[in-house]
């Protein structure tokens, strides 16, 4: 058999995604209710998983649990997080348990009874190279063809990033977030040894504090901005997470769309109130126990360089004062994370359009701009911070997201994407966006080639804001 005869004789579905985390998990259950066509996700992790390295015990979401994958655009769908609390007995004992946010690990359990629950999620599969050709797509493992397809998401999540200045420390002393629990109880065998955190982000906090649980009595926490900010929770703040105001964002200039969503920053990439406050009484009671603060909190801090010394490391540090340095045993690199590589193939990539960072392009409904014949499409999600908006980067709009592929995939509207009764006028009157339609979000009125026209391109911004030290919160990422 042929190379392409092989290539023929795999199965053939309308979508294939590339990752089964939590966007392509949504996408795909919107999917099963749209059509009798066949969509099949594949993802490397060995099993369903969202960011299994940083489920620490006592982590909470950052999201309610309404947002779930489905519940925003088809509230009766079998696969909401209320039908998975009653069909697993859970829904009481959670109810009385009054969490203000629910455990990361029940949203971690909630992703795996909804994997299980849908057809073709196949885990334990590396897709190395995506092709175009006869037919469509052709998604390859190694050697071997897994599916063809007409049409391709992708949803490949992210990966931690280390500074270069942090980048050569010895790995068994300098590690980044996700590896801590491996190697928490090598930390905690030496519970008075000096251990830094750098990265005032939830990721840092909750290092900080599964050191702390863990014993550890001497936690030096490094942020590199001049405080360590908790997250704007507010009404008017949450307006920014929903459709009329992604709708809003699409009709403005790349700089201008660039230096409103930095601003709202403190709506994301900041702490939970709560956790800090677990956080402060934890290290109160330390001080009781010891007559010191286990913890030191130390913001204003940029960390450039480090370097080994003996059995520790010197870490080198810039700050309005001038500069510093700490002396630690062990460094948990928490600096934040960057969008994984996409597989295509050199051939397929010929034919994306990409900016100047080398990311596609994409267009307001998702859709990646490419020279594609036959009507075949290539949906990319997360990758789309300066371009859609902080949501598309974390887990709060994932059905109306995936709604809004839908609709552009099938060219009609599977699912209504209605936002009304905002109670903020974001455009001027004349193009006011309240009462979003379902083709809203594909008629803002300029295209993806004007709203770039500055010389800003999105994903170029999207690197250099992720790869920022002191950045890091791990619901940034829906993909995982």
């Amino acid at each position: 058999m042929t190379s392409n005869d092989a290539a023929l004789a795999a199965p053939y579905y309308h979508t294939v995604g590339i990752g089964a985390g939590p966007a392509n998990l949504s996408l795909a259950a919107l999917f099963e209710v749209s059509t009798t066509r066949k969509i099949a996700l594949f993802d490397k992790q060995p099993g369903p998983a969202w960011h299994p390295t940083l489920l620490q015990p006592g982590v909470r979401m950052q999201t309610s649990w309404l947002k779930d994958l489905v519940s925003l655009v088809d509230p009766t769908h079998r696969l909401t997080f209320l039908n998975y609390l009653v069909s697993t007995g859970r829904l009481f004992a959670l109810l009385n348990a009054q969490f203000d946010f629910i455990p990361r690990q029940e949203y971690q359990r909630y992703l795996a009874w909804a994997a299980n629950r849908l057809e073709n999620v196949n885990y334990g599969v590396t897709v190395d190279r995506v092709s175009f050709g006869t037919g469509g797509f052709a998604v390859h493992s190694g050697s071997r063809v897994l599916a063809r397809s007409e049409h391709l998401v992708i949803g490949v999540g992210s990966r931690s990033v280390v500074p270069d200045g942090l980048a050569g420390l010895p790995a068994g002393r300098s590690f980044v977030a996700d590896e801590l629990g491996a190697r928490i109880d090598a930390v905690a065998a030496e519970p008075a040894a000096p251990v830094a955190v750098v990265g005032d982000g939830q990721t840092g906090l909750e290092c900080v504090l599964t050191l702390l649980r863990r014993g550890c009595t001497d936690i030096t926490w490094i942020g590199r901005h001049q405080w360590f900010e908790t997250i704007d929770d507010s009404p008017v703040a949450n307006d920014f997470y929903r459709p009329a105001y992604l709708q809003y964002l699409q009709r403005l200039a790349a700089p201008t769309r660039r230096r409103l969503i930095e601003e709202q920053r403190p709506t994301a990439d900041a702490l939970t109130p709560g956790a800090l406050k677990v956080l402060y009484q934890a290290n109160y009671d330390g001080m009781l126990a010891l007559g010191r603060f286990p913890v030191t909190l130390r913001p204003g801090r940029d960390v450039t360089h480090g370097e080994p010394d003996g059995d520790h490391l010197l870490l080198h540090c810039t700050s309005l004062d001038g500069h510093e340095t700490f002396r630690v045993r062990h460094a948990v690199i928490a600096t934040g994370r960057r969008m994984a590589p996409i597989p295509f193939d050199q051939d397929l990539w010929d034919r994306v359009e990409a900016d100047g960072a080398g990311e596609p392009v994409l267009e307001p409904d998702y859709s990646v701009r490419w020279k594609g014949l036959d009507g075949h499409k290539i949906f990319a999600l997360n990758r789309g911070r300066f371009s859609h908006g902080i949501p598309d980067a974390n887990l709060t709009l994932l059905p109306i997201r995936a709604a809004t592929v839908l609709n552009a995939m099938f060219g009609r509207e599977v699912f209504p994407v209605r936002d009304e009764l905002c109670p903020i006028g974001w455009s001027p009157s004349g193009l006011d966006t309240t009462g979003l339609d379902s083709a809203g979000l594909d008629s803002a009125g300029l295209d993806s080639a004007e709203l770039d026209s500055a010389g800003l391109d999105s994903a170029e911004l999207d690197r250099a804001e992720l790869g920022r030290i002191g950045a890091g919160t791990a619901e940034w990422d829906s993909a995982a």
